[in-house]
């Protein structure tokens, strides 16, 4: 990419719409990490990306009051019933104005700071509609990351109707289109870099992590 002018216009989505569930149903964006909420400290990150975002918004159905007084756009799911991701992918696709989707979750609060530039550059590589980050667990087996995924802003008429008849799996409805694997396994990727904590032990355990 030669100079800022070539860069595409990117705008950032942070999954935060959850029921928290496995958190014992609270509102996972505002549990505290290293002194912070979670979903600020994904706002921070992407803030922090090495490609410029041209906007960010994050995708909650809670204390959007809240997500509000950080200063970005907070929309809520347009499916009812915590329908998962995919709700929030279709709420953000809705309301993007640029070509290009960057989605993160609010829960893998190391995702790296290079993600958009290497998504970026595996789909112009490979003229592909979508990438999606796929790294090394601690099973040493190769796992797709399907929330941190970069779409083109066009698929939004292809996932509402994918929803609007009962879907809600990322990889069946990424897997209609071109999808390229990006893997992070370069010398110096931070191993914890996906790990997302579904539990507030986790959470802790993330926390206190060297």
């Amino acid at each position: 990419m030669s100079g800022v002018d070539s860069l595409p216009a990117v705008t950032g989505l942070i999954l935060a719409g959850g029921r928290g569930s496995r958190m014992g149903g609270v509102d996972k964006g505002l549990q505290p990490y290293k002194g912070k909420p979670l979903a600020l400290n994904a706002l921070q990150r992407l803030h922090a990306q090495d490609m410029p975002l041209a906007r960010v918004m994050v995708n909650a159905n809670r204390n959007t009051a809240i997500y509000q007084g950080w200063g970005v756009p907070v929309c809520p799911d347009t499916l009812e019933g915590y329908a998962g991701p995919l709700a929030g992918f279709l709420t953000g696709l809705t309301l993007c104005a640029t070509p290009w989707l960057l989605t993160v979750p609010c829960d893998s609060p190391r995702f790296p700071l290079q993600l958009l530039s290497r998504l970026y550059s595996a789909v112009r590589r490979e003229g592909a509609d979508i990438a999606m980050a796929n790294a090394l667990e601690e099973d040493g087996q190769w796992h797709a990351q399907p929330v941190f995924c970069l779409m083109r802003s066009t698929l939004r008429e292809s996932l509402h109707a994918f929803t609007s008849h009962g879907g809600r799996k990322i990889d069946a409805w990424t897997g209609l289109h071109h999808t390229v694997m990006v893997p992070f396994d370069a010398p110096g990727d931070d191993p914890m870099a996906f790990f997302n904590a579904n539990t507030l032990a986790q959470l802790q355990q993330l926390d206190s992590h060297a």
